[in-house]
């Protein structure tokens, strides 16, 4: 009889300067890879003015994944933010912090290497519970043995506990704390490129997956931290000042507080651009919508974990 492998069952490691960092992730995760295929018009024996288009595999697109952490009091998942957040400072152009990554089933486990977060999203929804999705790219996805296989990398240990936390918002806006939250959302964007990886020498060489052309080396074009903050619509005068107006030189801070009032999250952005919308519902809201003027290559001291 067969034997499955089920998401559920398995684990995600991730493994950054020779340490090894096994993360309790919530069920969202997702790993995949494709190939690039090039097609070319061959010409038939028979009739040679009839055409059918014959292909060519030599080249793996950058491999994706996806999951999606809890922000606990531990602080086990600081890792991710630090991937997330820091250049890698021994190289000499802009590099985001690279690791291998390893997927762990009951009866398969998967690695994918030279891994880069792209985008990172905090959820910071009144009442819900904190989390960071993150997203990103890597160079090869492949299968390197069964359950059983010996993970490189010293383990990290754990903390004993865990203790995840339900929204606690504190955002200010030139200092003023903003009355009446809903829910706010920070978002960080790594938008990089892959350098060029394809050349036809190589190519002639690719037999299958073990040799084709896979992503190499990538380079930061730009980082973008935005986010959205929602509040009530009352007679507050704070609402009434800022509703349906814009400011380019703001300062926004967005913090998630613990329960004796302790700081769990901290992005504390200086100069800000924002816009504010009215929304219409069962009970009026006002929307704004900001993000950071800046490109920063010091993020991990502006939003801090």
């Amino acid at each position: 009889m067969a034997g499955y492998n089920f998401l559920r069952e398995s684990s995600v490691h991730i493994v950054y300067g020779g340490s090894r960092y096994l993360l309790r992730t919530t069920p969202n995760v997702t790993v995949s890879q494709t190939f690039s295929e090039d097609a070319y018009e061959v010409k038939t024996l028979h009739n040679q003015s009839k055409m059918f288009q014959g292909a060519v595999v030599t080249t793996a697109n950058p491999a994706d994944f996806t999951f999606e952490v809890h922000l606990t009091t531990e602080k086990d998942e600081s890792i991710v933010l630090d991937l997330l957040t820091d250049y890698d400072t021994s190289q000499s152009d802009k590099q985001l912090k690279s690791f291998d990554m390893y997927l762990v089933s009951s009866k398969t486990t998967f690695k994918m290497e030279g891994c880069i977060i792209t985008e990172g999203n905090f959820e910071l929804g009144l009442g819900s519970v904190v989390k960071l999705a993150v997203s990103g790219q890597g160079k090869k996805l492949s299968r390197v043995g069964d359950q059983n296989f010996s993970l490189p990398g010293s383990l990290v240990a754990a903390s004993s506990t865990r203790t995840p936390h339900i929204a606690i918002l504190d955002v200010e806006l030139d200092g003023t704390d903003i009355a009446n939250l809903i829910s706010s959302t920070l978002s960080v964007q790594n938008n990089i490129e892959w350098t060029p990886y394809r050349d036809v020498h190589s190519s002639l060489s690719v037999t299958d997956a073990s040799n084709a052309m896979y992503p190499d080396k990538h380079t930061i074009s730009n980082r973008v931290v935005s986010g959205n903050i929602r509040q009530y619509l009352t007679d507050n005068s704070q609402t009434v000042a800022e509703l349906l107006s814009f400011d380019t030189d703001a300062a926004i801070r967005v913090k998630s507080l613990k329960t004796d009032g302790t700081t769990l999250l901290d992005a504390n952005l200086g100069s800000c651009v924002f816009t504010n919308r009215l929304d219409t519902a069962d009970a009026l809201t006002a929307s704004y919508d900001f993000r950071l003027v800046s490109n920063p290559s010091d993020l991990g001291t502006i939003i801090t974990y």
